[in-house]
């Protein structure tokens, strides 16, 4: 990879590194991950009747039998080219299956009716929830797998590694197979043959009422650690107090002293739970708080399985940027949330907390490694664009949306319902009204409910802004697909040399090019409240980099909307252009 960098001085600002330009070859055929997350169980919910912290069998579950080849088609038209289906693995629930075999869980350890997909109760199973017949729920979901390859659609699944359920047991391991913490020695803290960390003598004890709505109180002895590294028996409210952690070979009390020679008995055991969820047809797993994990396990891991499945990948949700090119390098992942990098910064931009020359801070911080970071601007974790935590609609979000899907060449991602612009301002039970969609309750997603209309897809029940911003969402995911510019091309920052005068204002617009033989797209946003005319200044650099030869004057077709501009493509000549509010525009232009 060979990369060049710029440093110049604009009038008025600080000194900035503002343009990266990467030259070396492209593969054949490259294709831009194009992610839409769904929440399994939430996406297909018919019932609609939303009463606040109500069971199952009040407020209804979607289940896989809604991903239809209709439904999938529609997802796939969005420009989507991997599903994430979020909570396929049976998880801790307050919905008692045991009449199917399935344990009970106890509900002082289970947070809302449903419980958190991410605390996982057995890794071999799939969710009773999101089944139409419990019995066949693992077939139903390699169904589902071959439904989404039919449909031209890659799977993603959630592997959740760092931490289980409380009552992790699991009922549908093959045979042979040792159960997590079957093998343990209980009277030590720390070994590295076990699975947990214990705390010998002491009972787990909590700030809360550990009876819940039962009538025994939950009761562990010894008590084990808690999932977000709590490394005591006492666990708070605000704690992963549903889960425990996993032991990879780290005695964090010793100081993370690292015992991994011998293999640890975890490393393999949750391999192996890899090597079976790729054997049923998973393409690519999103490994929940990767960084939690040692990256020598991973570097085991993902050796182990590509050497069976080597087209398998791995998407970390990671946050910690000094630990970036680690959990890749040695590590082995393909992608790496760009959290705190561009999602930050572009929610603190249409927030007007930031300017938009702080856009450039931030693809600069991971430049050499950009196209393995997945950008996003929601997803379960995140508080949803149309909330009034965040943008407070949809459409104050476009702008945002387009540099995150064209500012590289690394996949990009969206949630269900951020397209029909889900405000998620409900109050459902265990989550508050906190402009997130839950996943911890049973509920109904307004938006989707009525984007689904029973399963027609027609449009019938979206409002017309709706249907707009729908469209929006199809016609940006689909270019990064189809145009090769935006899919494999070249970036360019215009920023260094545009500084803030009449007709450019980095605190609110953002310029920069996409490039792939003498195809140029001239990507320019605004995040403000106003439309704009902009005069953005290509400098000469771009000419003799890519051999380029100055166009006075030259037709662009904005690949948004299909509208022309005439626009000047030269060193000398500012190109003069309009900008809607918080929106963008992709001008192709063919130079010579």
């Amino acid at each position: 990879m060979k990369r060049l960098f710029i440093q110049t001085a604009c009038a008025g600002l600080m000194m900035v590194l503002a343009q990266a330009c990467s030259t070396y070859p492209q593969p054949e055929e490259m294709q831009k991950p194009v992610v839409y997350q769904v929440f399994t169980r939430l996406f297909g919910n018919e019932t609609n009747v939303n009463q606040k912290g109500a069971t199952r069998a009040v407020n209804g579950c979607g289940t896989m039998a809604a991903f239809t080849p209709q439904a999938l088609s529609e997802i796939k038209q969005l420009g989507v080219t991997h599903i994430w289906y979020t909570g396929i693995i049976r998880h801790a629930t307050q919905t008692d299956y045991s009449t199917y075999g399935i344990p009970r869980d106890h509900h002082a350890i289970v947070k809302g009716k449903a419980g958190s997909v991410y605390a996982i109760t057995d890794y071999y199973d799939v969710d009773p929830d999101i089944a139409t017949s419990v019995p066949a729920r693992m077939q139903e979901f390699e169904d589902l797998v071959g439904r989404t390859h039919a449909a031209g659609l890659k799977v993603i699944i959630d592997f959740v590694p760092n931490h289980v359920a409380r009552q992790y047991h699991s009922i549908a391991c093959p045979e042979g197979v040792e159960d997590l913490g079957a093998a343990d020695d209980t009277t030590q803290h720390f070994s590295p043959k076990n699975n947990f960390y214990y705390f010998p003598g002491e009972q787990l004890h909590t700030d809360f009422d550990m009876r819940g709505d039962e009538t025994e109180p939950y009761y562990e002895q010894p008590a084990r650690a808690t999932g977000n590294d709590v490394f005591s028996s006492f666990a708070r409210h605000d704690d992963w107090y549903e889960t425990v952690k996993l032991n990879y070979g780290v005695d964090y009390i010793a100081g993370r002293e690292t015992h991994f020679d011998p293999v640890p008995s975890t490393w393999e055991k949750m391999t192996d739970i890899l090597l079976f969820w790729a054997g049923k047809g998973v393409d690519a797993f999103r490994c929940d708080m990767a960084e939690m994990v040692p990256a020598e396990f991973w570097h085991y891991a993902t050796t182990k399985v590509r050497e069976q499945y080597p087209h398998i990948q791995f998407i970390a949700e990671i946050y910690g940027p000094d630990s970036y090119r680690r959990y890749i390098d040695e590590g082995g992942f393909d992608y790496l949330y760009d959290k705190v990098g561009l999602y930050d910064t572009l929610r603190a931009v249409t927030c007007g907390y930031a300017n938009a020359d702080a856009i450039t801070y931030a693809w600069q911080a991971v430049d050499d490694i950009r196209d393995h970071m997945l950008s996003f601007l929601e997803n379960h974790d995140e508080q949803r664009i149309a909330s009034e935590f965040f943008a407070g609609n949809g459409e104050r979000g476009r702008a945002a949306m387009i540099v995150a899907a064209t500012i590289s060449r690394g996949p990009v991602m969206i949630y269900f319902g951020q397209e029909l612009g889900e405000r998620a301002m409900d109050e459902e039970g265990f989550s508050g009204r906190d402009g997130r969609t839950t996943i911890f309750d049973y509920w109904t997603v307004e938006s989707i409910y009525r984007w689904r209309n029973g399963g027609k897809f027609d449009g019938r029940q979206l409002t017309p802004q709706e249907v707009e911003l729908q469209q929006f969402y199809t016609t940006l995911l689909n270019l990064c697909s189809k145009e090769k510019a935006i899919r494999e091309g070249d970036f360019y920052d215009l920023m260094y040399a545009n500084p803030k005068n009449e007709h450019f204002n980095p605190h609110c617009h953002y310029a920069y090019l996409r490039r792939v033989g003498n195809e140029v797209v001239l990507c320019a946003v605004n995040f403000s409240d106003a439309d704009a005319e902009m005069d953005i200044t290509i400098p000469a650099h771009v000419f003799e980099l890519y051999q380029l030869s100055d166009t006075p004057s030259t037709v662009a077709t904005d690949l948004l909307t299909g509208e022309k501009q005439n626009i000047s493509f030269c060193s000398d000549q500012a190109s003069h252009i309009k900008v809607p509010a918080h929106n963008g525009v992709l001008l192709k232009l063919k130079a010579k």
